[in-house]
């Protein structure tokens, strides 16, 4: 990789796509499945206690590049390609909550559907709110129901696309860059929510590994 992530950031496609190395592909799918399976099965057995936390927290220390490596390039619909997208969402919202809380609002008020409500998130939902609630979604993939977690992930994944897209809206005449750079990211929101909701579906139905 030409820069390493340290911090949560901003992911654009085409650094996705850079998490892919020379590596056995099937090596890095067992790998990926096996990490996933483990963190599961172990944060289940200790719902509750301090593993827990510090899986919540790993990406505050160590960023999320080392989970992308194990994780990006597994399968949407697979149990660690959605893990990924968990830790995703949450270092997205957690990297400027401020940002995140202003598109999710705009997203509510623009969709005017159920998904706060399967989000689990209050009204309003200021920083500290949204930030508390990826917090939450996060928990719940390990200590919870799994495809709850996902479609309350997917929930919130919506609101933020939506929300987004209308900051593109707003931005456009003013500041066409930003306004395409706010459409981008609208983009990617959407299809990570399309995504969380086909794995929470799996999920429920017991087949999602």
């Amino acid at each position: 990789m030409s820069r390493e992530f340290h911090k949560p950031t901003w992911f654009e496609g085409h650094r996705f796509d850079a998490f892919l190395g020379s590596e056995d592909p099937a090596r890095i799918y067992a790998a990926a499945h096996e990490t996933a399976r483990t963190l599961v099965e172990r944060g289940r057995e200790d719902a509750g206690s301090e593993l827990v936390e510090r899986m919540i927290a790993y990406t505050d220390e160590h960023g999320i590049d080392t989970l992308a490596e194990l994780w990006a390039t597994a399968a949407a619909e697979s149990l660690p390609g959605a893990l990924w997208r968990l830790y995703l969402l949450r270092a997205l919202v957690r990297q400027d909550a401020a940002a995140a809380a202003n598109a999710f609002q705009r997203g509510v008020a623009a969709l005017r559907t159920a998904d706060q409500a399967i989000a689990g998130a209050p009204s309003p939902a200021g920083p500290e709110e949204v930030a508390a609630l990826a917090d939450r979604i996060l928990r719940g993939a390990f200590s919870g129901d799994l495809a709850d977690a996902l479609h309350r992930a997917a929930a919130t994944s919506r609101l933020l696309a939506a929300g987004t897209l209308e900051e593109a809206d707003a931005s456009d005449a003013a500041a066409p860059a930003r306004a395409t750079a706010f459409t981008t990211r609208a983009a990617r929101l959407s299809t990570i929510a399309a995504e969380l909701e086909a794995a929470a579906r799996l999920s429920a139905a017991g087949r999602l590994d």
